[in-house]
């Protein structure tokens, strides 16, 4: 990390769905080097963290200059969230509404420890920004993905290990239409095509249902948010074609 200033440099929390990919081109096209950084914690669509191979390789694929930002690779293993928590993302149960109106697949407590690992890992490899899919736009109102949340952990670890972070949500206001125009602002149709094709967002971790939105059971709220949200970008861009 000696020859990039930390100021250059970016961790993107990378978990190999849809948003995470976004993000992924949206850090590869403002810092000169670009690291990832995926979780297993026991979540049941553990599959999600095989999808990054072929993002990355896509990517590196579709812009000569973002093969050249991609650094290392990590991936942290966390099996403790899931022995402490009783969801439908760590446990096999049915997705359902649970008590105060919030879906059963909430983790409590999970982004702020996907967060706090990846400042400690930023830390030591000496960068200064961290970029999340968090979004409270178009979301399953998890708490820890509001942006009050992301604002004020932000703070906390910038007192707690004594460095300026940078904490990234650039998807915090955007619904999924807006996401899928996103990524076609980045890299094209070609990138879009490869987060339909290669990334994986469905809760239950299934692969076996091609959509033209992506892969997965088509009901669960990961699958039901995709699929709203490509619907609406798919009409757009027929509408935009036509005029």
């Amino acid at each position: 990390m000696t020859a990039i200033s930390a100021d250059q440099s970016a961790l993107v929390l990378f978990s190999g769905g849809q948003d995470s990919a976004t993000c992924l081109a949206w850090a590869l096209a403002r810092f000169a080097r670009v690291e990832t950084v995926g979780f297993s914690y026991g979540q049941r669509h553990l599959i999600e963290l095989e999808s990054r191979d072929a993002l990355i390789r896509g990517m590196a694929a579709l812009q000569p200059e973002w093969a050249a930002r991609l650094g290392e690779r990590h991936t942290l293993d966390i099996p403790t969230l899931a022995e402490v928590s009783e969801t439908a993302l760590t446990r096999d149960i049915a997705i359902e509404m649970g008590e105060g109106g919030l879906p059963n697949t909430f983790v409590p407590g999970r982004n702020l420890v996907f967060l706090t690992f990846a400042a400690a890992l930023a830390y030591r490899r000496g960068i200064r920004h961290i970029v999340g899919g968090m979004c409270e736009t178009d979301f399953s109102g998890y708490p820890d993905c509001r942006n009050d949340t992301i604002k004020a952990l932000n703070v906390a670890l910038d007192l707690g290990m004594a460095r300026a972070f940078e904490l990234h949500t650039p998807l915090m206001w955007l619904d999924k239409a807006a996401t899928w125009t996103l990524a076609g602002e980045l890299g094209g149709r070609g990138l879009v095509d490869l987060i339909v094709e290669h990334s994986h967002t469905c809760y239950l971790g299934e692969r076996g249902a091609r959509h033209d939105w992506g892969y997965g059971c088509g009901q669960c709220p990961a699958c039901s948010l995709r699929a709203r949200g490509w619907r609406v970008y798919a009409a757009s861009r027929e509408n935009g074609r036509a005029q």
